[in-house]
């Protein structure tokens, strides 16, 4: 079965990438954005769609609620409820329509997940896979450019 969504822990994995805003807090706002215009790319180059969960008692009063665009999803969990409930609600609500991936360090949660019929994932591993991805990408483009600007040298 293919996986229809990528169910993201967003401090999880913020809290293991730390090459991804160096110099910034955890839980910050800096910090966030650097991760979701990450994301941004990874879905664009992907192709499947992503949400990415934070714990609304950790975040800022200020942060929105919900952001969303057509593949890239952004939700703030409540102060009643955490990432992880959220995480493990939509994978349970996503299981007819296929396999939901939960990316978090949790090893609790991941079990949960995978009992409920979903895969899981460790953050070091997703972000692996994401540096892939930008990076095929990448060459894709520049070898993309090379031609198209060998094409009309001739």
């Amino acid at each position: 079965m293919a996986i229809v969504r990528i169910l993201v822990d967003g401090y999880s994995l913020l809290h293991v990438w730390r090459d991804l805003a160096p110099n910034e807090q955890r839980h910050s706002a800096q910090a966030r954005e650097a991760l979701i215009r990450v994301l941004t790319q990874y879905v664009d180059s992907a192709g499947t769609p992503v949400t990415l969960f934070f714990d609304g008692t950790g975040g800022p009063k200020d942060a929105p609620k919900n952001i969303s665009s057509d593949s890239l999803e952004i939700i703030f969990s409540r102060d009643s409820k955490t990432a992880d409930d959220l995480i493990e609600r939509t994978a349970y609500r996503l299981k007819p329509y296929g396999e939901a991936l939960a990316v978090t360090n949790d090893y609790a949660e991941r079990d949960t997940v995978i009992s409920m019929g979903g895969l899981a994932q460790s953050c070091e591993d997703f972000i692996k896979d994401i540096e892939h991805t930008l990076n095929e990408r990448d060459d894709f483009l520049k070898l993309y450019n090379r031609r198209e600007a060998n094409r009309y040298k001739r």
